[in-house]
């Protein structure tokens, strides 16, 4: 059986390692387009990376199966805009749109359910002031940006202004190449207030509490598929990631509430053939579930989870649609009973002197099954120059562990981080 060509935007080892096993694997034949870096650290010089990108497929000697990627913006509109030049099944471009602008989003969302925060957008030109009917605190964020990057908790007016001049300083690296898209795009209806307010503007939105969580699903030819739902937790009096942990441990009737939102927001949206995972913050004790955004793509740091509970990586429905197919994910299947992808944080500066070596890893992995561990920065980097970062602190590691109770997640991982030895200077 000859292999099909599948090309993935900014392809990395440690994804590489899971989507080779995804069903049907030895039948693919996966190609880097793009690295990493090119589509996720510094700048984004989008209409440079779109061109080298169709020059190296329009070079591939060969059948192009299928472009997929996993990545946030740019990766989420070139897939389909590479998709449809190359005649492919892809993502509908209006539908990423409508997912990607944040303030585009919740003008979608509110058509379709009462589960969201009270919003506003805010013009950063001139002497922006907090919007009438929000009160504090608030979150002040792009209406563009990835990772909580350039998201800030605002308390007061001087919280407000501070977080402002922040955001302007760095809105550009990601709002002005996600302008060019919304200026290049041809056959899509963009909203008289949409158009007005660009990509360089930022949304207010009222303060949401509860325990975080998400659903993750697809659409196939219009079908919305919500097939999962898991809880994101926070490390004690912060907004940063702890872990991320699959199944939901919420009460039934909460994840029942979060896949009813789930389905109703993205038939509004008109996202296809795509991907999705939505965030939410949840009250257990009220019941009450609200909205926090949408990606329209599934996400990457929880495919190796659904693969310990389910038996195969979530990165298989992204294939299966990039070929054109309906998926038919597998439910506990798995290894494990519950599974986490934990984030190793620092919250202070400092440059790396040390890292965990290759060989403490894999010894590290073979003593704690269930375990597999990514480095993230590299020695000699400081860790405030490292990208796609929260505001609040920096990812030293993630450690995926499977587990058959939530007792035991806790334990191998306090065990795992307590042999990771990194080393410092401080700054």
């Amino acid at each position: 059986m000859s292999e099909t060509n599948i090309f993935v935007l900014g392809l990395d080892d440690a994804n590489l390692r899971t989507l080779r096993r995804v069903p049907g694997a030895e039948n693919y034949r996966y190609h880097q387009l793009l690295t990493q870096a090119d589509v996720q650290e510094g700048e984004i010089p989008i209409a440079d990376l779109i061109d080298r990108a169709v020059a190296d497929l329009k070079a591939f000697d060969g059948e192009i199966g299928a472009i997929v990627g996993y990545w946030d913006f740019p990766v989420t509109t070139m897939v389909p805009i590479l998709g449809r030049r190359f005649g492919l099944p892809t993502p509908n471009l209006e539908g990423v749109l409508k997912c990607e602008h944040k303030y585009w989003s919740r003008l979608e969302q509110q058509k379709a359910t009462d589960a969201i925060p009270q919003f506003a957008l805010v013009d950063l030109d001139g002497d922006p002031k907090p919007p009438e009917g929000l009160s504090f605190p608030m979150w002040l964020k792009p209406v563009k940006s990835f990772s909580s990057e350039l998201a800030f908790h605002v308390k007061d007016e001087d919280d407000f202004a501070d977080a402002v001049e922040e955001i302007r300083a760095g809105i550009g690296r990601v709002g002005k190449p996600f302008q060019y898209i919304l200026d290049q795009v041809t056959g899509i209806d963009i909203p008289p207030e949409i158009a007005n307010a660009g990509a360089l503007a930022a949304l207010a939105e009222e303060e949401m509490t509860g325990q975080q969580a998400a659903t993750e699903g697809y659409v196939h030819d219009g079908e919305v598929v919500v097939y999962g739902a898991l809880d994101s937790l926070n490390y004690p009096d912060s907004s940063s990631f702890l872990r991320h942990q699959y199944p939901s441990q919420l009460p039934e009737p909460v994840v029942e509430k979060m896949l009813d939102v789930s389905k109703k927001v993205i038939e509004q949206i008109g996202l296809n053939n795509s991907t999705f995972s939505i965030e939410f913050f949840c009250r257990p004790d009220t019941g009450d579930v609200r909205l926090l955004e949408i990606n329209p793509r599934h996400s990457q740091s929880h495919a190796e989870i659904f693969e310990d509970v389910d038996g195969v990586p979530d990165h298989y429905n992204m294939i299966e649609l990039g070929l054109g197919r309906r998926p038919n994910m597998p439910h506990d299947k798995g290894k494990y009973k519950i599974a986490a992808k934990w984030y190793h944080r620092r919250f202070e500066d400092g440059v790396v002197k040390r890292i965990p070596t290759e060989e403490e890893v894999q010894q590290l992995q073979r003593d704690i099954p269930g375990v597999e561990v990514d480095i993230v920065p590299a020695e000699g980097q400081r860790l405030s120059e490292m990208d796609a970062q929260d505001s609040y602190s920096y990812e030293l590691a993630f450690v995926y562990v499977g587990a058959d109770s939530e007792a035991e997640l806790q334990d191998k991982y306090q065990r795992t981080i307590d042999s990771l030895k990194f080393e410092f200077e401080e700054v």
